[in-house]
């Protein structure tokens, strides 16, 4: 057990349930949103509880958003198809960079 009082194990014993929220492990843990986050820091054990917690919230979401596009709902479809084909029917530019820099050029025609 940490010199606070805690242990990393009291950290990943809370984190189902929180959804990756990290207020609301330090709440149900007892402590401040800063000892959590910490922990989920510097102990691997926990964050691999928190990653875990996390993709599980993920795997909620697109389970929901499957389930209305499958009942009909023709939002959500529109939005899937949105992100999961922009090619096809996306109406945004991605513009990335694969982490470098991205220099423009204004040039004004008067």
């Amino acid at each position: 057990m940490a010199k606070n009082g805690f242990g990393a194990q009291v950290f990943i014993d809370n984190m189902p349930g929180t959804g990756g929220i990290v207020a609301t492990l330090a709440r149900r843990v007892g402590c401040d949103w800063h000892t959590a986050k910490k922990y989920i820091d510097e102990y691997p054990t926990v964050r691999q509880a928190y990653d875990d917690e996390c993709e599980s919230i993920n795997d909620l979401a697109e389970s929901t958003l499957i389930k209305s596009i499958q009942d009909g709902d023709t939002a959500s479809a529109k939005w899937w198809l949105s992100k999961k084909r922009k090619p096809t029917f996306g109406d945004a530019v991605d513009i990335t960079s694969a982490g470098e820099a991205i220099t423009f050029r204004v040039v004004y025609d008067e």
